[in-house]
């Protein structure tokens, strides 16, 4: 009696609760890759800042090198 008295006010349904966990570990899936993927631009953005400062030197005024 106990049981059907439980479902039928709307105990907790195990296919709801089996979503609900799914979908909260992908949750924490797609925020760890974000901040995985938001180094790597980070990363990215300081390599292509120290290939622009080669690219400010002017080769054609540059010193020979010392023999």
């Amino acid at each position: 009696m106990a049981k059907a008295l439980l479902g039928y006010v709307g105990g907790p349904d195990p296919r709801l609760l089996s979503e609900m966990r799914r979908l909260q570990q992908r949750v924490q899936d797609l925020e760890s890759e974000l901040i995985r993927m938001q180094a790597e631009n980070d990363a990215l953005t300081v390599a292509s800042r120290e290939d622009s400062l080669l690219d400010s030197i002017d080769v054609t005024r540059a010193e020979p090198a010392l023999a």
